[in-house]
């Protein structure tokens, strides 16, 4: 029988404990690589044969990991040996399975464990684990129960752990407290910076599976230059800056020393999918679709005996998701079973390509070709954040004159004046009812490059609306501006287009809109999506695993928005934005596309990432103490920004709870060596092209941590949110949003311009996006706009004990009660007639910042991170 000794208990005394595991899945990150080396359909066939056998492998895995496969030694957060560091215990083996564990996951795994115990050693802080086995797996968690004076540690792991001799040091976990550097227990300080070595790696040699690296590389793997089609170097240049993305380290070209090799995506191992969970199936449908889908598809689109290459009309393009698009009897057979793309391929043995019906056709069927769609659109469809207001006439650029020549607007105030209700210009402008969505700047120095490529035949736009007196905007004038034959530096050779309802005008005016549409979609995809969240995502994740501890309270704070956004990114530079992906076959700028976005990343700023900064500069809001969330909106009816703002003040309002628990002062603040090498090495190394921006957060008042980390929770979680799960919904319907333009607007006395005259349907189909592009594209936005089922959405965490502090459990609490609040809210402005812009003429309701969603094609949600 053991004694109580100065508040310990002497030696005979065991604790006991649970491991929490899952053994190595089939459809990890890698075996999804090598799908498309060997045969894609055996390949796949292998893969779901295993998947389905998964289960009974369990009673076999379980066995497994009994015995003597698994080993920990426990440290001692509070007794230090003769170096200083903790204690460390005797090794321990996993000892039987626990198979009635309350707990389990998924093909989760428990065992139980005791380790010896005496005063001596005092109480555990972390432990040593090794894996004896040839096969990795996945631990998910240590509990330790009853320690004497102490209770219960939890050890939140979910990492992946492989034969201990691929480790130079052995694995260590923490338990699941939280400090900041100088008040981290003594016993346990060396283990916390020997950690985050391991993690940050000396910045050489080729990253392997096993790894658990972070560090940064410039983006010099899209393209093919020993193939004769490289894309320039992003990142490292005044010409081309970019954010930084994870090094791998693979071998250099041959015919550019500067450009890596296209093969295998390195991703830190504990950023790659692999839990037999919804998400590999969609990240695998990504991957399937590219290498295997799509060239199945052009080789039966453009095989007329099968199909038409064009669009025939209006109802063609319905019949894809009406009636659907036959196939090759034997395509089926072709493609791999992945369940992502069930909505696609019907199994039914008609072998129709059918897709979801997307919700802007849902209610009403022709209701995307008014103007008011067209304009609210603008404010509350899938790229919100454009728009500004028109504060001088007319509109100036910014581009270089003696580059591009005068780019000022040529609209004409009495163009607008015919459309302006009775109100002048000026009246307009000084009542700011006036609004422009201009992608001048961005397009017109690219243009000549884009309308080389073999379909594409583009403008740059300027579009002008109006504020009516209802709420809703109505569009004015569209300016289509295209480069002067003599050269860019004469300036564009530009014509305005005014609305019309009948004749020849209206379908001009339809052309219009479509390619005003062709460029939004082309800015959406490649800078509100891509480099706006993607992108600038990327370096926040890779320093916060470099320079905070996991015991750090900004570590837990942050790890959730960064699940599965490396990965994510990895796979899109390997399939969606690489030479000849996705994006390029599909979206205007073609092989312009990712080098266009750098050109967009030289006026990016931090701190206009928050939602209040960004309406601000667009002139949407203005600053005033008594208006709700103290900004007073422009246009009062706008969604995106009307519930953005609930979301965002909910998060700052949660971060500056939590970040108050553990910095009481502004000093305390830059005390924190952790922190300020975090922020540091985000801003000179992550974003190192703009790193010396005078923008950038000093890191020197608890203010600046707080803006810091709320907006880097805003862009990963609501802002991707809004621009990420409405393309399908919106852009699934291709005559509603356009990806390509194809032929300029047909002058008078062409055969074209009869043509347009005698078909508006025809001329339509003609201008935009192809069959086999308008495929490539749905196929892709439909998986995008997908939740998965084990998708983890805003306010929540995937265990309850990401943290003992209770403090923080309880303000962590609030905020998930805050977002249900806003999601009620959302629900009833829905449902207000008087708010025009919440539905408008398709009777779609902006859904897109309701917080919580069901799995996959929802139109709402707002997941914690950028895991699609």
């Amino acid at each position: 029988m053991s004694r109580l000794i100065g508040g310990f208990f002497d030696n005979g005394t065991k604790i006991k404990g649970t491991v929490v595991l899952m053994p190595k899945n089939v459809l990890d990150f890698n075996a999804l690589t090598s799908i498309g080396k060997g045969g894609v359909t055996e390949t796949a066939k292998n893969i779901f044969g295993q998947v389905l056998d998964a289960a009974g492998n369990l009673v076999d895995a379980a066995t497994a990991f009994a015995g003597r496969n698994i080993s920990l030694h426990l440290i001692s957060a509070t007794q230090a040996d003769a170096s200083g560091k903790g204690k460390v215990g005797e090794k321990t083996y996993v000892d039987k399975n626990l198979p009635t564990f309350p707990t389990l996951g998924d093909k989760q795994l428990a065992y139980s464990i005791s380790f010896d115990w005496d005063a001596k050693f005092g109480i555990p802080g972390a432990f040593y684990i090794k894996n004896y086995m040839t096969d990795e797996f996945f631990l998910v968690s240590v509990i330790l129960e009853d320690i004497p004076n102490h209770g219960t540690i939890q050890f939140v792991c979910n990492s992946w752990i492989y034969n201990f001799n691929k480790y130079e040091k052995d694995r260590i976990f923490f338990a699941n407290d939280t400090y900041l550097p100088s008040q981290t227990p003594a016993p346990l300080l060396k283990y916390r910076q020997e950690e985050l070595q391991t993690l940050r790696g000396n910045g050489t040699g080729k990253r392997q599976e096993q790894d658990r690296i972070y560090d940064y590389d410039v983006y010099n793997d899209l393209g093919k230059p020993d193939e004769g089609d490289p894309r320039p170097v992003l990142g490292g240049s005044i010409d081309h800056p970019y954010p930084r993305r994870v090094r791998t380290g693979r071998e250099r070209t041959r015919t550019d020393p500067d450009s890596e090799k296209p093969g295998a995506i390195y991703v830190p191992r504990d950023e790659n999918f692999g839990h037999l969970k919804s998400s590999d199936f969609i990240m695998y449908g990504i991957k399937s679709l590219s290498q295997d889908v799509l060239p199945l598809l052009k080789s039966a689109i453009f095989d007329l005996r099968i199909t038409s290459s064009e669009f025939k009309n209006f109802d063609d393009v319905r019949s894809l998701y009406e009636g659907g698009i036959k196939l090759p009897t034997d395509f089926l057979s072709q493609i791999s079973p992945v369940p992502a793309l069930k909505e696609l391929f019907r199994s039914d043995g008609e072998n129709v390509l059918q897709f979801p019906l997307p919700h802007v056709i849902q209610v009403k069927r022709s209701e995307w070709m008014t103007d008011e769609e067209f304009a609210r659109e603008v404010i509350a469809g899938v790229n919100p954040n454009v728009v500004r207001l028109l504060q001088e006439f007319p509109p100036k650029s910014s581009l270089d004159p003696s580059l591009y020549g005068d780019q000022t607007s040529t609209i004409t105030r009495e163009q607008l004046e015919i459309n302006l209700d009775g109100v002048t210009v000026d009246e307009a402008l000084a009542a700011k009812r006036l609004f422009i969505l201009d992608y001048q700047d961005a397009f017109f120095p690219y243009l000549r490059k884009i309308n080389s490529l073999p379909i594409a035949r583009a403008y740059a736009t300027r579009t002008i609306l109006f504020l009516k007196d209802d709420s809703t905007l109505k569009p004015l004038a569209i300016e289509l501006s295209k480069p002067h034959p003599g050269g860019d530096n004469l300036g564009p050779v530009s014509k305005v287009v005014l609305p019309a309802k009948d004749g020849v005008e209206s379908t001009i005016w339809l052309l219009a809109k479509a390619h005003v549409i062709v460029n939004d979609s082309g800015y959406h995809q490649l800078m509100s999506h891509w480099l706006n969240t993607h992108a600038v995502m990327e370096p926040f994740a890779i320093a916060t695993n470099r320079q905070l501890s996991v015991l750090h309270p900004i570590y837990k704070l942050l790890y959730p928005h960064y699940r599965d956004t490396i990965n994510i990114n990895g796979l899109a530079r390997q399939s969606l934005i690489n030479a000849g992906g996705i994006i390029e076959q599909s979206f205007l700028p073609g092989k312009y596309s990712i080098e266009m976005s750098s050109t967009v990343y030289k006026n990016w700023v931090f701190t206009d990432q928050a939602l209040p900064a960004d309406l601000i500069k667009r002139g949407l809001a203005t600053e005033d103490p008594s208006a709700p969330h103290g900004l007073r909106l422009v246009i009062e009816d706008y969604p995106y920004a009307v519930d953005g703002l609930e979301i965002w003040d909910a998060i700052k309002s949660w971060v500056k709870e939590y970040v108050s628990l553990y910095y009481p002062t502004d000093v305390a603040v830059q005390q924190d060596t952790e922190l300020q090498a975090w922020w540091k090495e985000a801003v000179e190394k992550g974003h190192a092209d703009l790193k010396d921006k005078p923008w950038w957060p000093k890191m020197k008042t608890i203010e600046d941590l707080i803006k810091s980390c709320s907006i880097i929770i805003w862009t990963a979680s609501a802002l991707h949110a809004a621009v990420n799960f409405g393309q399908y919904p919106y852009g699934g319907y291709i005559l509603n949003r356009p990806t390509l333009s194809r032929r300029f607007i047909p002058e008078e006395g062409t055969p074209e311009y009869d043509e347009l005259v005698n078909s508006t349907q025809t001329a339509y189909l003609q201008t935009i996006t192809p069959k086999y592009e308008t495929l490539v594209d749905l196929s892709v936005i439909e998986i995008l706009s997908r939740h998965a089922s084990d998708e983890i959405y805003l306010g929540q965490r995937d265990t309850p004990n990401w943290t003992t502090d209770n403090k923080a459990l309880e303000a962590f609490k609030r905020f998930g009660s805050k977002l249900s609040e806003i999601e009620s809210k959302i629900s009833a402005r829905n449902s207000d007639p008087s708010l025009r812009n919440r539905t408008g003429p398709v009777e779609l309701p902006y859904t897109l910042l309701h917080r919580s969603s069901e799995e996959g094609l929802t139109f709402k949600g707002i997941p914690n991170s950028i895991s699609i």
